[in-house]
């Protein structure tokens, strides 16, 4: 008699990482929460994230395309953002068109809170599936991602 494949082989990948993911974004949400950052806007993990990992401000132009939604939507998400006083907004002074957004104190307390639960959850699936597993996971992950950015190939491999 053939041997069943194990039940999370039969799930189509989309929906697994669509799980996964959401196990980080309610245990960000749960944290955030109990630290008393109860008003953090849909996609608002996102960027106070984002913005934290990276030095100095952000283009809103560059938020507009990560975020894959309309320059009014990333528009009213900055400025829920900035109303909770997570982020400052700044004028370029070469091109006053160009908005720059940055990450207030209250920003970057959110932004240790989200890693923080963010790195428990990594080490826990460390704990479970070990380092090499999980690096393994990561370059899939950033294979998938350069799929569908349309990049070449040999860059998978760096």
């Amino acid at each position: 008699m053939a041997k069943e494949k194990p039940w999370f082989e039969e799930i189509p990948l989309p929906a697994l990482l669509r799980h996964a993911r959401t196990t980080y974004g309610s245990a960000m949400r749960r944290a955030l929460v109990k630290a008393g950052y109860d008003d953090m806007p849909k996609n608002g993990l996102y960027v106070i994230g984002g913005l934290a990992m990276g030095a100095g401000g952000v283009p809103l132009g560059q938020l507009v395309k990560e975020l894959g939604v309309s320059k009014q939507g990333a528009g009213q998400l900055v400025d829920t953002l900035v109303l909770r006083g997570y982020l400052e907004r700044t004028v370029d002074d070469e091109d006053r068109r160009k908005l720059t957004v940055k990450l207030t104190p209250r920003g970057r307390a959110a932004a240790a809170i989200q890693a923080e639960a963010r790195e428990k959850i990594d080490a826990e699936l460390i704990s479970r599936v070990g380092a090499a597993d999980m690096r393994r996971m990561r370059k899939m992950l950033v294979v998938l991602i350069r799929l569908g950015q349309g990049e070449a190939k040999e860059s998978d491999e760096h």
